[in-house]
């Protein structure tokens, strides 16, 4: 072989290894940038409580700052940034220092109580709803109520004397029922649902699904409020010998404009009548029912 092509091989072979040494570096690099950029991140940005935020408050924007930290060290549905959370009405309370998660707006578990925290000067006492008397079930911790009783026509009995023999008669066909809102502005601490209906193995294919919409099954709640001690008095008569309805309020109600805190005595309580039969008649134009008098034609004497 000459020498000329003895070393173009050569120099063929060298710059050979020069580029697989190359492509090997190159492949080495990319592969670490790969891992690394791969790893999950071990900080992350983390929402906390700059103050303490009661039940039923709304997130103000000083309330809140935004820390890093360890991934290890972050709560379950932490949140990352002020945005997410500023506004938001909270369902339990959050003391300084704490992270804001999403069970901050959640309460946890819904229609499950785990533990109840009575402000102090209050009672707790549970009233039982449904759908129809408990704003369709879906009233939430934090939430403010006022409570409507009515009194049925047979907790008023119209009665008449009788002086000769001290006996008594029950007059009839009076209308006494009676509506009263009683209680205005209570806060709930906490409600309780009926478990879902359990699902088997063996249910029906053909049986009617739920479509999603609103249905009315009766479903009952249970809410605990926070009353002082005339109105848990209040509420144990209404539960015995009346009928009970719980209006949701709106929680602006009851938080101050400026800072978002909870108003300490509430808003100031609305002046109502109440309701019976005759004030629906003269205040609100009920047309009451008038006897209706047919004058039948005379008619002809039979024949004898």
């Amino acid at each position: 072989m000459k020498r000329s092509n003895r070393l173009v091989l050569l120099i063929g072979v060298f710059l050979a290894i020069v580029a697989f040494v190359a492509v090997l570096l190159l492949a080495g690099g990319g592969g670490g940038g790969g891992a690394e950029s791969n790893r999950p991140p071990e900080e992350l940005p983390t929402v906390i409580a700059t103050a303490d935020i009661p039940l039923g408050s709304k997130v103000q924007a000083d309330q809140v700052k935004v820390e890093v930290k360890a991934v290890t060290a972050r709560e379950t549905g932490a949140y990352e940034d002020v945005s997410q959370v500023v506004g938001k009405i909270v369902r339990q309370n959050v003391s300084t220092g704490a992270q804001i998660t999403s069970t901050t707006f959640t309460g946890g578990q819904t229609g499950t109580v785990l533990d109840i925290q009575t402000p102090p000067g209050k009672r707790s006492i549970a009233v039982q709803v449904d759908q129809v008397t408990g704003v369709g079930t879906v009233i939430k911790t934090g939430d403010y109520v006022d409570m409507i009783v009515g009194f049925t026509g047979d907790k008023f009995p119209v009665i008449t004397l009788n002086p000769a023999d001290d006996t008594f008669t029950v007059v009839s066909g009076l209308n006494s029922t009676s509506v009263k809102a009683l209680i205005q502005g209570m806060q709930v601490l906490g409600t309780l649902l009926p478990p879902p209906p359990e699902t088997t193995d063996n249910q029906d294919p053909n049986a009617p699904t739920d479509s999603g919409g609103t249905t009315l099954t009766g479903q009952q709640q249970i809410v605990i409020l926070a009353v002082d001690a005339q109105q848990a008095e209040i509420i144990k008569f209404a539960q015995l010998d009346g009928s009970i309805t719980l209006v949701l309020r709106s929680a602006d109600d009851f938080l101050d404009p400026v800072t978002g805190e909870p108003l300490p005595d509430g808003p100031v309580p609305d002046t109502t009548t109440g309701i019976i039969l005759k004030s629906l008649v003269d205040t609100y134009g009920v047309i009451p029912p008038e006897l209706v008098e047919t004058v039948l034609p005379a008619q002809a004497s039979p024949a004898p």
